[in-house]
């Protein structure tokens, strides 16, 4: 029996077209150019941010989002970034009784603004507010205490192998695969994914059929 849902952020339940088409014009790019630079990565397994290294040999990518926040030009999310079934999806879990959490790689500033959208969730934190990011075992431990339930009884979903679908497999969560985005959509297919994947699924509103299954 499910207890808790887990779920990623970015790709999973926020589009990402915002974060890259701001650091496209932070660093005076087309952001088609930057879009396809993050489809190039994706296909090769890398970090997203290597993108961003490709354009600008050298960056610091850390000091350079601190430069944007600093200007005003920093990271943004509100009603429109969310995919349509989020709130549809999420809101029936709690119907159900299955505790939400939502826990991703993102920043300590991303986290202040998904609480800020007032989403049905028993609670949201970041990677940079826990001080321990995807896809290492540590951040798996903590979705656990923060679960309130076993591993055997709670469920991670996202959009990337690497970074969700392996590493909570290994740390004995149950897993979901999300065919959306860029990772989930190129990696879907592969032979690893599908065995590692419990569940695979194209929409958020399919987790209230796996629970009530």
């Amino acid at each position: 029996m499910i207890e808790t849902i887990v779920l990623d952020v970015g790709e999973t339940l926020v589009r990402d077209d915002r974060y890259w088409a701001s650091w496209a014009d932070w660093l005076g790019f087309p952001r088609h150019t930057v879009s396809a630079l993050v489809g190039a990565v994706v296909t090769r397994g890398c970090d997203n941010a290597d993108a961003l290294r490709l354009l600008k040999p050298g960056i610091d990518v850390r000091a350079s989002y601190a430069a944007r926040e600093a200007a005003g030009r920093g990271e943004y999310l509100d009603e429109t970034d969310l995919y349509d079934d989020v709130r549809p999806a999420l809101g029936t879990l709690r119907e159900l009784g299955v505790r939400v959490v939502i826990a991703g790689n993102q920043t300590a500033r991303a986290g202040e603004l998904l609480r800020g959208l007032d989403l049905p969730a028993d609670l949201i934190a970041t990677s940079e507010e826990w001080g321990v990011a995807k896809p290492e075992r540590a951040f798996f431990e903590r979705v656990l205490e923060v679960a309130r339930a076993g591993p055997h009884a709670t469920l991670y979903v996202g959009d990337h192998p690497q970074n969700d679908v392996f590493p909570a497999k290994d740390a004995g969560l149950l897993t979901a695969h999300l065919r959306r985005g860029p990772w989930g959509h190129w990696w879907a297919d592969q032979q690893d994914v599908i065995a590692a994947a419990d569940w695979r699924i194209e929409s958020l509103t399919q987790l209230a059929t796996i629970v009530t299954a």
